[in-house]
């Protein structure tokens, strides 16, 4: 069973100021301390059609360096809004220990994966996919395309430090906190 970080307790309802609403604090629910990969799937698809307008809004391109920004953040997840020029990507991480999920909001990924002790694995996502994965995996995402991308992340449970590999065949699971 992984356990959550603590989290200062000022910060169980930090929400962008771009999408500080009432609905937006109703889904991200605060008093929730840990989130499964389904219930992750269902709020970054829900967070990226409900507040598309808010999103596009906030969302910035940079060339030089993949841009990034903190939706929400609260004792129990972490929620991310990405952007992706043509080129960028990231290297292979897993997520230390933490369930995760993402939602392509604009354009096309393509990912490669690998769940403890199994094969590569190659995707490639579209405007509207949504995947959701547990503490067992890591990956590495790209936009090999020719158009821009956004993504909305999220993980539970929060503040777990990315560990990155040379490779994904590296990658030989995480170890789970009892």
């Amino acid at each position: 069973m992984t356990t959550s970080l603590p989290v200062k307790l000022k910060h169980a309802k930090d929400i962008h100021p771009g999408i500080d609403l009432p609905s937006m604090h109703e889904a991200v629910r605060a008093e929730r301390t840990l989130w499964t990969p389904a219930e992750l799937h269902d709020l970054t698809s829900t967070v990226a059609a409900r507040f598309a307008t808010q999103l596009r809004d906030i969302v910035r391109f940079d060339t030089q360096q993949r841009w990034w920004t903190r939706l929400a953040l609260t004792m129990g997840l972490e929620l991310w809004l990405l952007s992706w020029t043509p080129g960028q990507g990231t290297e292979p991480h897993d997520h230390g220990g933490a369930s995760g999920a993402f939602t392509v909001t604009l354009g096309e990924l393509d990912e490669e994966y690998r769940h403890s002790g199994g094969p590569v694995r190659a995707a490639h996502w579209h405007t509207g996919d949504t995947v959701a994965f547990g503490p067992g995996r890591a990956h590495q995402l790209g936009n090999n395309g020719t158009g821009p991308a956004v993504t909305v992340h999220a993980y539970s449970p929060p503040l777990r430090p990315v560990r990155e590999y040379r490779a994904l065949t590296d990658f030989a699971g995480v170890e789970q906190s009892r």
